[in-house]
């Protein structure tokens, strides 16, 4: 066998965190009355939120803004796209969301079935996640995976954010895996895959988007694949 430890990336992989924030969103508006202030429409406002999202987490990756800005500036900005200009507001969404978020269950499809399938074999999992520790542990709590995974390795437990080599050296230090025995399996090319590349280990791109294989740095992943059953094919 050829790996050992299984490094999985937890949202938008196995969590699936587009369906799950919707779903919190929704209730958001719902509870807080933003129709009422003037957010008309809410599939433009979830649509906007995140990109506003995507965009301050790449600031946050790379050091430019700290945590807490990260958590009320995305909903600030997602109000500010409806001329509402409400910041204690966008503070106690921010609040609100955080709370509610990670007790949300929508996995990826057969997301249960392939770690069970992976523990059969005996196989060790673990997470790598640019998450933080009482989110990312809630998370997997409620949707049931906590006990698929031996160690779970957040960025703010490390210190580092994939794709910094250092979280991954974190990781091979608290589960002793040896980085030719290790594999990471993970959806953003920028992150995930490319942390890998870093540190030396082989990679598998799950793509749930596109439908062809991507590239980073004209580098291909080891494995590239587009649903978790294809995983039964290289394990």
């Amino acid at each position: 066998m050829k790996y050992k430890h299984l490094f999985f990336d937890l949202d938008h992989t196995l969590w699936d965190f587009e369906a799950n924030s919707r779903q919190t969103l929704q209730e958001l508006y719902q509870t807080m009355n933003l129709q009422a202030k003037g957010i008309n429409d809410f599939d433009l406002f979830h649509k906007n939120y995140l990109v506003h999202n995507d965009k301050l987490w790449d600031r946050y990756r790379n050091g430019y803004i700290k945590v807490d800005e990260l958590r009320w500036k995305r909903m600030w900005l997602a109000l500010l796209d409806f001329k509402v200009a409400d910041e204690p507001l966008a503070r106690e969404m921010g609040v609100v969301f955080l709370d509610l978020l990670p007790t949300r269950k929508i996995l990826f499809p057969y997301t249960i079935e392939i770690l069970d399938y992976l523990l059969d074999k005996k196989y060790i999992l673990h997470l790598i996640t640019n998450g933080f520790e009482k989110t990312q542990h809630s998370k997997l709590k409620y949707s049931g995976l906590d006990k698929y995974f031996k160690e779970v390795i957040t960025s703010e437990a490390s210190s580092s954010l994939k794709p910094h080599k250092e979280i991954f050296e974190y990781a091979f230090q608290k589960t002793g895996a040896a980085p030719e025995e290790s594999i990471m399996i993970g959806d953003t090319m920028e992150v995930d895959i490319l942390g890998a590349m870093n540190v030396g280990i082989d990679q598998i791109h799950v793509n749930h988007l596109t439908k062809e294989p991507l590239t980073i740095n004209e580098k291909q992943p080891t494995y590239t694949v587009y649903s978790l059953k294809e995983l039964e094919d290289i394990f």
